[in-house]
């Protein structure tokens, strides 16, 4: 707690606050959803999942688990991926006519976040959008509990399981926006890693890279004590800056990424590193759930709101279509080159976790060394080259750069101010890196 880092400010928090849900991890764990749900007092669960997980053997062990323990259960698997707010209508609707007394999510983050959004309007009505932060909602504040909900990841990227985050797509606006709220935090999360046993090697390291910048973003975002402080407990967010326990998190989930994520990538058989993948997403997901991310994922939204005729291999989605994980991962070198200048230290660490080669580098080399070190992980995982990978180009930076201004929390947890013109600079900066 010593660390200068944490050291107070005088008019920013003085405490911060730790959730995460009850956490289970181990291959074959997806069979416990049925104890876990008893356990819960549920009797009926609406089961959350999508069409292309609903027939195959992983739902298929959840619903066995389910009827092992003499609970009903119906299933919900109209959920596209990248939710939008029809989507979470329709969902909340369908909660509510199943009259089920509990939630079971099975899936990436667009299934995980669905089942949040859905239970919150189930309980408490209303639009998605009034929940969201000011420009965009209303603000409106979640007056109480939820349904309970057991999350099951199917990727390793998410962490959508152990934070208290939703993340939809407006469709009037065309991109996405959070809604966060204590609420919103599942009772329970089961992580199996067989669950990415099949999953193709460009999944992989998409969800891969949405780990590592979940991780870096939160040992680079603004110490929670440099934010202003909440006087009423009850109204204090999650997302509130780096903290001596996010750190301990993303430390970790970068070391893994680090070592892993190559090999993941490159051998479906390698369990040890898909494994450790799995965990490493866990890890950076109870890190970013307790302290929010920064610019990297503020301009990814920029990203997926303008797309073009875009898809990307192995994803079975209409275009335009860009992973989440890409889509954060294609800006993250030039975004960190910008931030390094407020905090080189936190970068220079955050490099090394990762397995760069930073001997004799000195503050002002802290934003270069992290980039390089990125960019040779895109590199060796084919991972698309900036922005023109993506289908984007110089004529794209305005329009880009004011898009992702909207994501007012996001950027406002970077360690270093940026306007209209420093993120238009940063995507510029992003365009390609080899």
């Amino acid at each position: 707690m010593g660390c200068q880092y944490f050291e107070p400010t005088s008019d920013g928090a003085q405490s911060f606050t730790v959730a995460i849900p009850k956490l289970t991890f181990g291959r074959g764990t997806l069979s416990e959803a049925g104890a876990r749900a008893r356990g819960l007092g549920m009797k009926k669960v609406a089961l959350f999942t999508d069409p292309h997980l609903e027939s195959g053997p992983l739902v298929a062990i959840v619903l066995e688990s389910l009827r092992r323990d003499s609970i009903d259960v119906v299933v919900y698997s109209d959920i596209r991926i990248e939710p939008d707010d029809d989507t979470v209508t329709q969902a909340a609707k369908f909660l509510h006519e199943a009259a089920a007394d509990g939630v079971i999510s099975v899936g990436g983050g667009s299934v995980i976040d669905t089942a949040k959004a859905a239970l919150l309007i189930a309980a408490h009505g209303g639009n998605i959008r009034e929940y969201f932060a000011p420009p965009v909602g209303e603000a409106r504040a979640v007056p109480g509990p939820l349904l309970p909900h057991i999350a099951c990841s199917t990727t390793s990227g998410t962490g959508s399981e152990c934070t208290s985050i939703s993340v939809i797509r407006v469709n009037a606006l065309n991109t996405k926006f959070v809604v966060a709220n204590p609420h919103l935090l599942p009772e329970v999360a089961i992580v199996d890693p067989q669950c990415c046993d099949s999953l193709p090697s460009n999944v992989v390291a998409s969800t891969g890279f949405d780990l590592l910048s979940h991780a870096l973003e939160c040992y680079t975002a603004r110490a929670y004590t440099s934010h202003a402080e909440v006087a009423d407990p009850g109204a204090r967010q999650l997302i509130q800056g780096a903290n001596p326990f996010s750190d301990l998190s993303a430390k970790e989930a970068l070391d893994i990424v680090g070592k892993y994520l190559q090999r993941g990538v490159a051998d479906s058989t390698d369990h040890e590193a898909r494994d450790s993948l799995m965990w490493g997403a866990t890890l950076a997901g109870i890190a970013f759930g307790n302290s929010g991310t920064h610019l990297p994922h503020a301009m990814s939204y920029g990203i997926t709101h303008l797309m073009k005729d875009i898809t990307s291999q192995d994803y079975k989605v209409a275009s335009p279509f860009v992973p989440h994980g890409i889509s954060v991962i294609v800006c993250a070198p030039a975004i960190f080159r910008y931030t390094a200048e407020a905090e080189p230290a936190r970068h220079l660490e955050g490099a090394a976790f990762l397995g760069a080669d930073s001997e004799g580098a000195t503050p002002e080399d802290a934003g270069e060394v992290l980039s390089k070190r990125l960019i040779e992980m895109m590199r060796a995982t084919d991972i698309p080259n900036g922005l023109s990978g993506v289908g984007f180009g110089t004529d794209d930076i305005k329009s880009l750069a004011e898009s992702s201004n909207r994501q007012t929390r996001a950027i406002a947890n970077a360690p270093r101010e940026s306007n209209l013109v420093d993120i238009e600079n940063m995507y510029a900066d992003a365009i390609s890196y080899w």
